[in-house]
């Protein structure tokens, strides 16, 4: 849990609108994805590792993996408060956790965690963030939540295909991280989307994707849980995979 107020950690409120919740009243995930990537972009800001040193040496922050919890998904436009923490760095990999919390922050909604590489663009190599002096070792907590494996099936029920739009793109010319639960999500059954909301989610970033190629979606379904690939049409490279446990709204 993040229990600290220092330079490492940020509590910022989100006024919640009606065009970021569904047809269920509940957030989006693309939403609520945008909201995390803001709260770490100022956070970073805060110690010195945001736009400002980025842009400069032609570098930016990639996201490996994401794990959510949720104890109450949010929904309607009920105002939320995220809290963030960067935890520290091991190898060339920075942790991040959030937790989400209800505008009065009495109700955990929930916590995530995530890992995330710096790049330089010019060649796509690592950046040895040790290197930089600017974040501590991660130090381990008994309540530090998982990464479980996410691997991709042998087989999968449902295909659906997307075309990159330059709507998709970031700063960096490359697809938004959140548009990634979109087109996963979009090949799920209208009904089952209509009747269920994420309990948790594992997310494993694999590759990025330029403009103009198309994106494949497939699903397995399987109860109250559905496993998503994303590839890259032309290249057939695997981009990103998703791991979903549900629950009933």
């Amino acid at each position: 849990m993040i229990t600290q107020d220092n330079i490492y950690t940020l509590t910022k409120k989100y006024d919640l609108k009606w065009y970021e919740v569904d047809c269920q009243k509940i957030l989006k995930p693309s939403a609520l994805l945008n909201h995390l990537q803001d709260a770490a972009t100022k956070s970073a800001d805060k110690f010195g590792i945001g736009m400002e040193f980025l842009e400069p040496r032609n570098y930016a922050w990639f996201l490996i993996k994401y794990h959510f919890e949720f104890s109450d998904y949010p929904k309607g436009c009920e105002d939320i408060v995220i809290k963030t923490e960067s935890r520290g760095i091991s190898r060339l990999f920075a942790t991040r956790d959030f937790e989400i919390w209800s505008c009065d922050e009495k109700r955990l909604l929930g916590r995530v965690s995530s890992q995330w590489a710096m790049i330089n663009l010019k060649d796509k190599s690592f950046v040895k963030l040790s290197e930089l002096d600017k974040i501590p070792q991660i130090e381990k907590r008994d309540d530090d939540l998982p990464f479980p494996k996410v691997n991709p099936q042998e087989n999968y029920d449902i295909e659906t295909e997307f075309k990159v739009r330059y709507d998709d793109m970031d700063i960096n010319q490359h697809v938004n991280n959140a548009n990634y639960p979109v087109w996963a999500f979009e090949a799920l059954p209208l009904e089952f989307r209509k009747t269920h909301k994420p309990k948790t989610i594992d997310m494993v970033y694999k590759k990025d994707i330029a403009y103009g190629n198309t994106v494949v979606s497939k699903l397995v379904l399987n109860g109250d849980k559905t496993n998503h690939l994303l590839m890259n049409k032309e290249t057939e490279e695997q981009l990103c995979l998703i791991d979903i446990e549900w629950q009933t709204l």
